[in-house]
């Protein structure tokens, strides 16, 4: 990232749930969604390898939260089944899972203190959807001075013409190189020893 010193990611996965992923629901993120689980997976593999921190962070709202008081249905209730990581996430106990309020994973949880503690000064954010919980993440972390990049091959927003215009905002921006947007690949190869 064209660094003076070597930086130590954090792997963050926003709102990889149960509930974005039930069928039943027909959710037009979904199948969406469904393409990033691999590489999302193999980001995590690598992680490990280097002994990086990996985060899942999903929703946790309660039924009479003010954002249900739009046309938004209440989903990922705290406690519930709906609430927890999908299984075909490559998840560890060693793994922090932090349920998180709103949307962004910064919002009233400790993440910034637990990120900073583990010397942590970029995190890599994936998941979804694009245009809300992974840009309200990226951009918080910005703000919690940590460099960020918004995973292009690893996010994914209720259809594909959002997801690119969100990214295409952000390709090139006047916080570069401070908030990025890579693949996955690119990611690796940028943070070789």
């Amino acid at each position: 990232m064209g660094n003076e010193h070597r930086e130590k990611p954090a792997f963050v996965i926003i709102d990889m749930l149960k509930d974005n992923f039930d069928e039943s629901k027909n959710l037009p993120i979904t199948p969406l969604a469904r393409k990033t689980i691999s590489p999302i997976n193999r980001l995590i593999r690598e992680f490990r390898r280097k002994g990086w921190p990996v985060v899942f962070s999903t929703d946790a709202f309660h039924e009479e939260d003010f954002i249900f008081k739009g046309r938004m249905k209440p989903h990922s209730l705290a406690g519930t089944e709906g609430a927890e990581v999908i299984g075909e996430l490559d998840r560890a106990e060693q793994d922090l899972w932090l349920p998180k309020p709103r949307f962004s994973a910064f919002f009233k949880t400790e993440l910034d203190q637990w990120l900073k503690q583990r010397g942590v000064t970029l995190c890599a954010v994936a998941g979804i959807a694009t245009n809300f919980c992974i840009l309200t993440t990226v951009m918080d972390a910005i703000c919690h001075d940590f460099k960020a990049v918004l995973l292009s091959d690893c996010t994914a927003a209720s259809n594909e013409n959002i997801h690119e215009k969100i990214l295409d905002a952000y390709r090139r921006n006047p916080l570069d190189p401070l908030l990025r947007v890579m693949t996955s690949d690119e990611l690796v190869s940028d943070l070789k020893d």
